[in-house]
């Protein structure tokens, strides 16, 4: 447990001396894929996609801890992979016009642009660009 509090915090200093935009960007994801949830908890869905936020994070602290503050931390969003998929699949029967339907939408083209960010960030990474993208 200690190996991932860690973890969690050289991720955590990372992302706060990253650049203004990442920074951004992550707080929107952590926003969007934790917060947000809580406002529609009754769906099951909300449900799924706070615990594999906060399975990717312990996952992103693991790697963190493991290998620093890399490229390598896209692999922490592995798991969205499946439930961007399980999302689209199920959207026919999310009605597009209230609250949750319209969270879902967003929601799903957000993850698929970190995805593919995420992606070539891994690439990158396999490719040796293993360099810190910040001191963490």
């Amino acid at each position: 447990m200690r190996y991932i509090i860690r973890g969690l915090v050289k991720l955590l200093m990372g992302i706060w001396k990253s650049p203004n935009y990442a920074t951004a960007w992550v707080a929107y994801l952590i926003a969007i894929n934790l917060f947000v949830p809580l406002a529609f908890w009754s769906h099951f869905e909300a449900r799924v996609i706070a615990v594999v936020f906060l399975a990717g994070a312990v996952l992103m602290s693991y790697l963190t801890e493991r290998t620093g503050f890399s490229r390598l931390l896209g692999l922490g969003h592995v798991l969205w992979y499946p439930l961007v998929i399980w999302l689209i699949i199920n959207l026919g029967a999310t009605p597009a016009t209230d609250g949750f339907g319209i969270w879902i939408r967003i929601l799903v083209g957000t993850n698929i642009v970190s995805l593919i960010i995420d992606t070539l960030d891994v690439v990158r990474w396999l490719r040796g660009d293993r360099a810190e993208l910040a001191s963490a």
